[in-house]
């Protein structure tokens, strides 16, 4: 992901950002005005204005208008020329990936079968405008990314995250794994390592994933097409539900062909709020 995520490190801000963003996103059908959502975050209306607008880099009024589904049906027109594009650019060969912001390695099929014994994990919680990141690595990379919404939450998080590599050993390390989390979640413009853990065809699905542009949405069927499996856009589905590193690889890009969203593993307020928040920085961008 390219758009900067975080702008600095007050954590009540990220509350803030998170409230408002998960709010107007589950609310977008009501199209609730600045006054509305200032009474349900509590903040007056103009300061909530500045913060938010600084933060996501649109207002409130027009992160909403990312949220529509004429909007998603315009980004969906796009899907074909942004599968063009990614084969013209040579994407469609696992081994070019490393030209992407996002380089991966996934686990080999020994350690597959192992379940992950032998391996190590480290792991800590990181507040963001998407909610509490569990960020968990290896020696060999980030193997995971998942968003909670409370302190209860956290331990379903954690137990849903761990159940991937049920073999490993896990330890909490905020020290050992804030390089990692500053790469995710500032603006260090650092390569950021994957470690993957999953069958053949889940990789092969992460990997068209990693080829969707930044504010860019596409049917699951583009993502079926992209592994020359056109028939598959069901199984599709399940793989992109399986995908261990949230944002990064962006599973949340990925709609149904009629424009509107099906669930996201961790809520699809929170799916809806980075589809805005790629939206608002493509806007600014182009």
């Amino acid at each position: 992901m390219n758009a900067t995520i975080l702008t600095d490190q007050s954590e009540p801000q990220y509350a803030l950002i998170e409230a408002a963003m998960a709010y107007l996103a589950d609310m977008r059908t009501e199209q609730p005005s600045l006054d509305e959502l200032a009474a349900h975050i509590g903040y007056a209306p103009a300061h909530l204005q500045k913060v938010f607008t600084r933060w996501v880099g649109v207002s409130p009024k027009r992160f909403l208008s990312y949220l529509t589904l004429e909007y998603a049906k315009e980004r969906l027109a796009e899907a074909d020329s942004v599968l063009d594009a990614a084969y013209a650019a040579g994407l469609s060969a696992p081994s070019r990936l490393h030209d992407l912001f996002v380089a991966h390695e996934a686990i080999t099929p020994g350690d597959f079968k192992r379940r992950g014994e032998g391996l190590v994990v480290r792991w800590t919680w990181r507040p963001c405008p998407f909610g509490d990141a569990l960020v968990m690595q290896t020696d060999r990379g980030l193997c995971g990314l998942a968003f909670a919404d409370s302190t209860a939450d956290r331990t379903q998080v954690l137990a849903n995250m761990t159940a991937r590599w049920p073999a490993a050993t896990y330890t909490e390390s905020p020290g050992e794994v804030a390089a990692m989390a500053a790469a995710i979640f500032g603006n260090t413009g650092a390569r950021i390592p994957l470690h993957l853990t999953g069958t053949n065809f889940q990789i092969r699905v992460w990997e068209a994933l990693l080829r969707i542009p930044d504010g860019a949405l596409v049917p699951y069927q583009w993502v079926a097409k992209a592994i020359g499996q056109p028939k598959a856009a069901r199984a599709v589905g399940a793989a992109i539900g399986r995908n261990p590193i949230s944002l990064l690889i962006p599973c949340h890009r990925a709609i149904l062909s009629s424009g509107y969203l099906r669930n996201y593993e961790w809520g699809l307020p929170r799916k809806m709020a980075m589809i805005g928040w790629e939206a608002a920085h493509r806007a600014k961008a182009a």
